[in-house]
C-alpha cells in the first residue's frame, strides 16, 4: 500500500500540471462556476425589478368618470389613474398598455340599485413578465369590491360575518428560511453540476485525451502501477471538481448577498456553518463524478466521443434538481445513499437552517467515495488490456 501510494504522489503532480496548462480544461473548469451565479444574478434581477416596477402601476381607465368611487380607491392605493379612449383591447395586444380597466356603460346605474357592476381588466396572458402587474391590479380592484360589499351589508344592519360562513384560518408551519429554500431550490442542483462539469475537461484528457496523443501508452510502460496512474488521474479530476464546486458556492452566496431579495420575499440566512455543511455534502460527489468520467471517456475512441459519453452524465444529476424544482422531494433517510439525490436532499436542508445529522453527511459521502473508487479500480483494469490502450475497435 505505501509502494502504492509512493508512486500516486508523482503521477498526481505530473497530470496536475498537464491539466493546468492546457487552456481547455481550464475553460471548462472554470466557464460553469462564473455562468451559474451569472445566471442566478440576471433571473433573479429580473424578477425582483419586475416586482419593484408593480408599484408604479399605471391604471388606463376608459369611462372613468362612472364610477368615481373605484377611481378614488384606486388613487389612495397609490397609483394614477389616466383616462384612455381607443380600442383598449387591440393597445393591450399591441403591447401599447400593459392593462387597461374598461368600465361598464351601465355601472352607476348597477352600483346605485346594488346590482353586480361590471369591469373588466384587459390583459394579455401570454407576457410572463407583466404577471406582477396584473396581480396588483388584481389586488387593488378586488379589494374595492370587497369593501363595498361590507359597507353595503353594515348600511342595511347585516352582520358582515354572515358573508363569511366558513372562516379558513392557515397556519403555515414552515419557518421563512425553509419557504425561502423551496423557493431557491436550484441552488442545490447548480452546485451539484458543477461536480459533474468542472473535472469533465480532464477526465476526458487524460485518458481518451492522452490515447488519441500517442502519450498514453509512454505513460503506461513506466514502472508505475496501473491503479497509482488511475488513482493519480482521478485525484487530479477530483481537485477540479471541487474547485468548481467552491467556486459555484462563493459567487452563488456573493450575488445573493449583493440582490435585493426582501423584493421577493425570500430569507436566506448563510452563515459559516452551513457552507462548510453544504460542501461536505457536496465535494464528496466529486470523487464519483471523477470516477464516473474516467470510466466512462476510457472507453471512447476518441476525445470527440468521450465528450460525447460524458456530456450525457451530466443530466443524471439535474433528474433530484428538476424533481425538487416542481415537487418537494420527500426526506426519507434512504436517499442519502443515493448519490446526487442524496446531496439535494441534503443542500436543500441545510439551506432551509435543518440540521441533518452527522450521520446522513457520512452515508451520502460514503456511497459516493465507494462508488468513485469501484470505477477507479474498473478503469485500472481496463488500463490492462491493449484493445482499450490503443484504441483497438474490435
Amino acid at each position: 500500500m505505501r509502494h502504492l501510494f509512493s508512486h500516486v504522489g508523482p503521477v498526481f503532480r505530473k497530470e496536475l500540471l498537464d491539466a493546468l496548462r492546457d487552456r481547455r480544461s481550464l475553460l471548462s473548469a472554470l466557464l460553469f462556476p462564473l455562468f451559474a451565479p451569472l445566471m442566478i444574478n440576471l433571473l433573479f434581477g429580473t424578477i425582483a425589478a419586475r416586482e419593484r416596477s408593480a408599484e408604479d402601476l399605471v391604471f388606463h381607465v376608459q369611462g372613468s368618470a362612472l364610477a368615481p368611487g373605484l377611481m378614488a380607491w384606486i388613487a389612495r392605493a397609490d397609483h394614477e389613474v389616466v383616462e384612455t379612449d381607443g380600442d383598449l383591447f387591440a393597445r393591450v395586444r399591441s403591447g401599447e398598455l400593459e392593462l387597461a380597466v374598461l368600465v361598464d356603460p351601465d355601472y352607476a346605474v348597477d352600483f346605485a340599485a346594488g346590482a353586480p357592476a361590471q369591469v373588466r381588466l384587459i390583459v394579455d396572458g401570454s407576457k410572463n413578465e407583466l404577471s406582477p402587474l396584473v396581480r396588483r391590479a388584481r389586488r387593488v380592484l378586488g379589494s374595492y369590491g370587497t369593501q363595498v360589499s361590507t359597507l353595503r351589508l353594515i348600511a342595511r344592519g347585516v352582520s358582515t360575518d354572515l358573508r363569511t360562513p366558513v372562516r379558513l384560518e392557515e397556519l403555515d408551519i414552515a419557518t421563512s428560511q425553509q419557504r425561502s429554500a423551496n423557493f431557491l431550490s436550484f441552488i442545490p442542483l447548480f452546485i451539484i453540476m458543477a461536480a459533474f462539469v468542472s473535472g469533465m475537461n480532464v477526465a476526458i484528457d487524460t485518458t481518451a485525451g492522452e490515447r488519441e496523443r500517442g502519450s498514453l501508452e509512454p505513460l503506461l510502460i513506466n514502472p508505475v502501477s496501473r491503479n497509482a496512474i488511475v488513482i493519480g488521474k482521478w485525484l487530479v479530476t477530483v481537485v477540479f471538481a471541487s474547485v468548481g464546486i467552491v467556486l459555484v458556492l462563493a459567487g452563488t452566496l456573493t450575488m445573493l448577498q449583493r440582490m435585493s431579495l426582501e423584493d421577493l420575499g425570500i430569507r436566506l440566512d448563510i452563515g459559516a456553518m452551513q457552507v462548510v455543511a453544504i460542501l461536505a455534502g457536496t465535494v464528496p460527489l466529486a470523487f464519483l463524478a471523477a470516477g464516473v468520467q474516467l470510466l466512462v471517456s476510457t472507453f471512447a475512441r476518441s476525445f470527440k466521443e468521450a465528450q460525447t459519453y460524458v456530456s450525457m452524465l451530466i443530466f443524471v444529476p439535474m433528474i433530484p434538481g428538476m424533481i425538487a424544482a416542481v415537487s418537494s422531494l420527500p426526506n426519507e433517510p434512504w436517499m442519502a445513499a443515493v448519490p446526487s439525490l442524496g446531496q439535494q436532499v441534503l443542500l436543500t436542508q441545510v439551506l432551509g437552517g435543518d440540521d441533518p445529522g452527522l450521520a446522513l453527511f457520512l452515508v451520502a459521502g460514503g456511497s459516493s467515495l465507494l462508488l468513485g473508487l469501484l470505477c477507479v479500480m474498473l478503469t485500472a483494469w481496463l488500463f490492462r488490456h491493449e484493445r482499450i490502450v490503443f484504441g483497438v475497435t474490435n
